[in-house]
């Protein structure tokens, strides 16, 4: 348990394989490279949402305007390429929405001082109504060919896109892990205090952590726009829930300071797998949302009952030494009984 609570891309992993043995049992057909390249490519606009969420949490914070963000910027593509513009320069022009609006989002948190859930649901309604006065409330459509083909496999069932997303995965998995740009994430979100003393720019790497959200959310507006062909009105709606509850599953603490990238990549792939199987089960769409949220729940209860049960343990192996009679450092319960006739 302790194992798999220090690593919870591990529990992730495993839970992923779980899952695949219980649909191959009920399906040994369903298991292939051609139904694994489809759940990956159902996967990778929540993978990449989960990816921009988890810098945001690793600095405690959180933002839940990103669904919001996925809608404008997928919007901005396709106006952009429906205008005449060339494929690099819609997409560049679709980064920069996504970066400016996670940057609105970072300084109204970090310049105003406003809570970061307060400040990203009023601008939750403020992308989706910008998009709405954008187009008129109507849907994009008549995308060009050479945005579609970014969605379509090269190599191994992979596209364009998906090995994009796998390389900002890998990426910025490196950065997190081996860079002291990585650790200030880690240090702002697991002790403000203390990384201010230690000459940490607070507020700049909070400040990058939105906009770097806002980005990926950019991203994931492309890849909404190439795989589907068309933007509707309503896109991105429900999906900063989805993402959060991604991170989460990973091993992304909600208190800030803990996860990784990959453990927000590996909870995204999880709950589209789960999209999958019900899909297999034949049971109604509506269905998705709940078994999410169920999921959601069992392994934030689960999660809690076993750092309460690590630390438990921590306390006694700490103060298990000083206990009399503890020769060896044998383990030997941490607080001794009370005494009934004292008491």
């Amino acid at each position: 348990m302790r194992s798999l609570l220090k690593n919870r891309e591990l529990s992730a992993f495993l839970a992923i394989l779980a899952l695949f043995g219980v649909l191959v049992a009920l399906n040994p057909a369903w298991f292939s490279l051609q139904t694994l390249g489809m759940i990956f490519a159902s996967s990778q606009i929540l993978i990449l949402l989960a990816l921009g969420a988890a810098l945001v949490m690793l600095t405690r914070n959180i933002d839940v305007s990103v669904g919001s963000t996925v809608g404008l910027c997928a919007i901005a593509v396709g106006v952009a390429l429906n205008s005449g513009y060339s494929l690099p320069l819609a997409m560049g022009f679709a980064l920069a929405v996504g970066a400016l609006a996670g940057a609105f989002n970072g300084l109204l948190v970090v310049g105003l001082r406003i809570p970061a859930i307060v400040a990203t649901l009023g601008t939750l309604g403020l992308y989706r109504g910008a998009m709405l006065l954008w187009t008129g409330g109507k849907w994009i459509e008549g995308l060009p060919p050479s945005l579609k083909s970014l969605s379509e496999p090269v190599a191994l069932g992979v596209s364009p896109l998906g090995i994009m997303v796998l390389c900002l995965a890998a990426g910025g998995a490196w950065l997190l892990a081996r860079t002291a740009f990585g650790r200030d994430f880690y240090a702002v979100g697991d002790n403000l205090a203390a990384a201010c003393q230690l000459g940490v720019a607070v507020n700049r790497t909070r400040l990058i952590a939105f906009t770097l959200n806002g980005m990926l959310a950019a991203c994931a507006g492309i890849v909404f726009a190439s795989q589907i062909g068309f933007v509707p009105n309503q896109t991105g709606s429900g999906l900063e829930m989805k993402a959060i509850a991604a991170c989460v599953l990973g091993g992304i603490s909600l208190l800030g300071g803990t996860g990784t990238l990959i453990g927000a990549l590996l909870g995204a792939f999880f709950l589209t797998q789960i999209d999958t199987a019900l899909v297999l089960f034949k049971l109604p769409a509506w269905w998705n949302d709940f078994i999410a949220g169920l999921v959601l729940l069992g392994v934030l209860v689960l999660d809690g009952r076993l750092r309460q049960a690590l630390a438990r343990h921590q306390r006694a192996l700490k103060y298990g030494r000083f206990q009399p009679g503890n020769k060896g450092g044998k383990h030997v319960t941490p607080f001794p009984k009370r005494n009934k006739e004292v008491a």
